[in-house]
């Protein structure tokens, strides 16, 4: 659910959304119903895009404000 809630909150539709990831509508769609796992890659870029987390995309915080980066 919380996938959809910040693609919804963030004005996108599942087709604009499945775009940035490279990936169909309906394989988008499943993974917001939880009906398919999604992969590492899309993990990464969710949190790109709506500037939080993998852990709060995941439901294991309920901070949304990502982590600082190590500069590499």
């Amino acid at each position: 659910m919380r996938l959809k809630d910040l693609r919804e909150d963030n004005d996108m539709t599942q087709q604009e959304l499945a775009s940035l990831l490279h990936i169909r509508q309906n394989t988008w769609s499943q993974c917001e119903t939880g009906q398919r796992q999604i992969s590492l890659d899309c993990l990464i870029r969710l949190s790109e895009i709506f500037g939080t987390s993998v852990d709060y995309l995941l439901g294991l915080t309920d901070e949304p404000r990502p982590y600082p980066r190590n500069a590499r």
